[in-house]
């Protein structure tokens, strides 16, 4: 897909708050509830806490499970041809992999040498269904989100590169726009990208109707129905 432009003022918000914020904010942007389009299920963070993955995903399938039948030659340069897909594109970059094996997963794709190889191409970090491990000697400033911790690489090896990918029920095209941390991942529509600034600020505006007064003295039911109206007339 064509990638868009963000504006940097929407990019350095994105960074600061969490995906569940932006899922509301993208269903304000909307002018209604449904939207759908982030992951299921639980997922395992890098480090939990980290700022939010923002980025335009660059995309890629594995597999580990079972041995290569392909001649080694050719896993070696399609791994090569991958990391240069992953170098390429619009920065702001975030790599989303799918493994193939799901929900049998074991090949270690993200550890140490590959989370310290794609940091140094520039990408914000990574997304996937598969496995990561190595997490106490991880570079900073990459976090992953993956569909679990493990041992091993196994087999592991690049089967296709820029194809769309599916990661825990999320359908991700090349070029979308995602937004990560420890609660899941989903994708920005490229429609809501130049009202979503302003959406994320009414959220944040509405729940404070309820939130200031819940955590302040003396707050009880009757604080509060005067409130939820407030905050229910307020909302999405």
């Amino acid at each position: 897909m064509a990638e868009r432009m963000i504006d940097p003022s929407l990019l350095a918000l994105l960074r600061t708050v969490d995906t569940p914020t932006v899922c509301n904010a993208i269903e304000v942007a909307q002018g209604q509830r449904g939207f759908d389009r982030y992951t299921r299920g639980t997922m395992q963070h890098s480090r939990p806490g980290d700022p939010a993955i923002v980025g335009f995903a660059r995309t890629a399938r594995i597999s580990g499970l079972a041995p290569p039948t392909e001649p080694p030659e050719v896993i070696r340069a399609r791994r090569m041809e991958y990391f240069r897909s992953m170098a390429a594109g619009p920065s702001p970059s975030a790599a989303v992999i799918e493994d193939v094996d799901a929900p049998d997963c074991v090949a270690g794709w993200w550890g140490e040498v590959h989370v310290a190889v794609h940091k140094g191409l520039g990408l914000a970090g990574a997304v996937t269904n598969g496995v990561m491990r190595d997490l106490d000697v991880m570079d900073e400033g990459f976090p992953v989100l993956a569909g679990s911790i493990g041992v091993s690489h196994a087999f592991v090896r690049v089967t296709e590169i820029g194809t769309p990918v599916t990661v825990h029920g999320l359908r991700v095209a090349q070029g979308e726009l995602i937004h990560a941390d420890r609660h899941g991942a989903l994708v920005i529509p490229t429609e809501v990208f130049d009202t979503l600034e302003a959406a994320i600020q009414t959220v944040m505006a509405s729940e404070a109707i309820v939130l200031g007064p819940a955590r302040a003295p003396g707050f009880d039911i009757a604080k509060l129905e005067e409130v939820w109206a407030a905050f229910e007339a307020a909302r999405t």
